[in-house]
């Protein structure tokens, strides 16, 4: 811990402390009644009840333990997300491609159906117009 860490540990101590001093006898041996029990009845299944959680946990979506890096790769959701990710990007690269491919037939359809003399098609300047336009 550090030292802004300890210091605050210290004063909600104090609080805490001073709280606890202003509480009647009586309500704090309820209170104390009450903490045994609910720790009585947690000590028989508590490695049933932590694996239920954990489980409980993974399957919302939230991973397994919070140290372990292993269960976000085992994540479901996670696996969809990427899936999701990478068959979009490849559809919007294929999009592009075909409209690319359309864009250059258009072109092509429009020189051929043109009223250019044969001469145009032979002149180097021409050839080099239409190698600027090609991407």
């Amino acid at each position: 811990m550090t030292d802004d860490h300890q210091e605050f540990a210290k004063k909600i101590t104090t609080y805490l402390d001073a709280g606890a001093a202003e509480i009647k006898s009586g309500t704090a041996y309820r209170l104390q009644q009450a903490r045994a029990a609910a720790m009585a009845s947690l000590a028989p299944d508590a490695p049933r009840r932590a694996t239920q959680s954990a489980l409980a946990r993974a399957f919302a979506g939230g991973g397994g333990n919070a140290g372990d890096g292993s269960s976000l790769w085992k994540s479901g959701r996670m696996w969809f997300g990427i899936l999701l990710i990478a068959a979009a990007s490849f559809g919007f690269q294929q999009w592009q491609v075909v409209q690319q491919t359309r864009e250059i037939e258009e072109l092509d359809t429009q020189i051929l159906t043109s009223d250019l003399p044969i001469d145009a098609y032979l002149d180097r300047g021409f050839q080099t117009w239409l190698t600027r336009l090609e991407p």
